[in-house]
């Protein structure tokens, strides 16, 4: 038998509402997974990239995208440029400095400096060697 009930406009119009909701929400969910994965971390990238060759010195060892690599003699930043020297018969080259690479001189950071350590979610890592209860720390110290 075919059922011939009437389908009342009110029936569909809360069916197509709610699909066209979960249609938004997938899309949406789509464009963060997008901008957490890829534009995130390239945006960060670049930042980093940016500081280390706004952080340059003289006398840095530095790697060019060429693979050359020389150390740091003149900043010129009226120009955004810099001469590095390279090689035992100290040949001077001048470079652009979006084309440096890497920066290999290590420089020390202060203790105060040291980033703190995170949790994939950004939260701040619980130090495991740190005992915070006191009822922890007096048995801590009466097994010493």
């Amino acid at each position: 038998m075919i059922n011939l009930t009437p389908i009342t406009a009110a029936d569909t119009t809360t069916t197509n509402s709610s699909s066209y909701i979960w249609m938004i929400a997938i899309y949406v969910l789509i464009f963060a997974a997008l901008y957490f994965f890829l534009i995130r971390p390239n945006s960060k990238k670049k930042k980093e990239e940016v500081e280390l060759r706004n952080s340059l010195e003289i006398g840095d060892e530095i790697t060019t995208i060429g693979g050359i690599m020389g150390r740091v003699v003149a900043i010129k930043d009226d120009e955004d440029a810099i001469i590095i020297e390279s090689g035992s018969d100290r040949v001077k080259m001048k470079f652009k400095k979006w084309c440096i690479s890497t920066v290999d001189t290590v420089k020390d950071k202060p203790a105060d400096e040291q980033p703190e350590k995170k949790s994939f979610f950004g939260s701040k890592k619980k130090d495991k060697n740190k005992i915070t209860d006191t009822a922890s720390a007096a048995e801590a110290d009466i097994e010493k």
